[in-house]
């Protein structure tokens, strides 16, 4: 069986654009694997596909989902292994790309046959998430030393969870998933490659995209969406990305233009190395220092790779 191409790294390395000059080569489309691109009306600070990719190059779960869904990781490992055989189906070359490390281990260790849940005590997680998510994050600290190293604590959809699974089960969520029996049909072969970079070069890209993306209408983007969210009286778990409540300070005067982009272009930098941390415990077959090489050039290098190796 013909593994999947996969590309995936932190946030800001240049994903997207490898993903499309990969797919051009490979007649190929591409699919996204990513947590916040997947949401409609908020391109700018998802840092989506500009329209030239999305034009020359078919894109799948980008911009699909209402700010105001969640997606598990199981409803998305389903969504992407959809994907994968639609896209076959056509005769296309699928192409997984993202930084979403969760998903990634999904689609390639299987999802829970079972999924414990109880919506009262998530609700009321939530509302405890936004009045203190300090306080829930020392929680997880004290309850699951091992799982908080890995949970951002933006991510409230993950932290939540978390606590979640604990008030239920009893258990640590780290315990909860080893003892969880794994749906071992619901996964894919991959060929996974892992981008890198030098850590003082990627904090100035960070810093550049993070500049890039205000000057093109961030702002704007995150006050529309806010808007709507008052409006309508409706939890929006989108609103939790990087840099909307950033914005929304900014936007209530607690904070100035300066702390604004400071504040962003850290926790971009924070959220870069927890992606760092996690791909480094998957099982990768190729990694990558991008550091000094031309994306143009290192797509013809992945595209023969593959090619040789995993096209009949």
């Amino acid at each position: 069986m013909k593994k999947i191409l996969t590309i995936i790294g932190p946030t800001a390395i240049g994903k997207t654009k490898l993903g499309v000059n990969v797919a051009g080569l490979l007649n190929g489309q591409v699919i996204g694997l990513d947590s916040r691109q997947i949401y409609k009306d908020m391109p700018i600070g998802t840092a989506q596909p500009n329209n030239e990719e999305m034009r020359s190059i078919k894109h799948h779960l980008i911009g699909i989902k209402e700010p105001k869904e969640t997606v598990s990781a199981g409803e998305y490992s389903e969504m992407v292994i959809s994907k994968v055989n639609e896209v076959k189906n056509n005769g296309f070359t699928p192409i997984i790309v993202g930084g979403a490390g969760l998903y990634y281990r999904a689609i390639t260790q299987g999802i829970f046959d079972e999924s414990t849940s109880d919506d009262l005590i998530r609700l009321n997680l939530e509302k405890e998430y936004d009045e203190n998510s300090e306080l829930l994050y020392e929680k997880l600290k004290k309850i699951d030393p091992v799982y908080y190293r890995i949970v951002h604590i933006n991510n409230k959809k993950r932290l939540v969870r978390a606590l979640e699974i604990h008030q239920i089960s009893g258990l640590a969520p780290t315990k909860h998933f080893k003892n969880q029996k794994m749906n071992q049909s619901k996964k894919l072969d991959l060929f996974t490659v892992f981008l890198v970079i030098k850590k003082d070069v990627h904090r100035k890209i960070i810093k550049k995209r993070t500049l890039k993306m205000l000057d093109s209408g961030w702002i704007k983007e995150a006050k529309n969406l806010i808007y709507l969210k008052n409006k309508n009286n409706v939890s929006c778990p989108a609103l939790n990305s990087i840099g909307y409540r950033q914005i929304s300070n900014y936007l209530d005067g607690k904070i100035d233009k300066k702390e604004l982009v400071d504040i962003i272009i850290n926790k971009t930098w924070q959220y870069a190395r927890k992606q760092n941390q996690w791909f480094k415990k998957e099982n990768i077959n190729l990694t990558v220092d991008i550091t000094n090489i031309d994306i143009v050039e290192l797509g013809l290098q992945i595209s023969d790779i593959y090619r040789s190796s995993y096209i009949a």
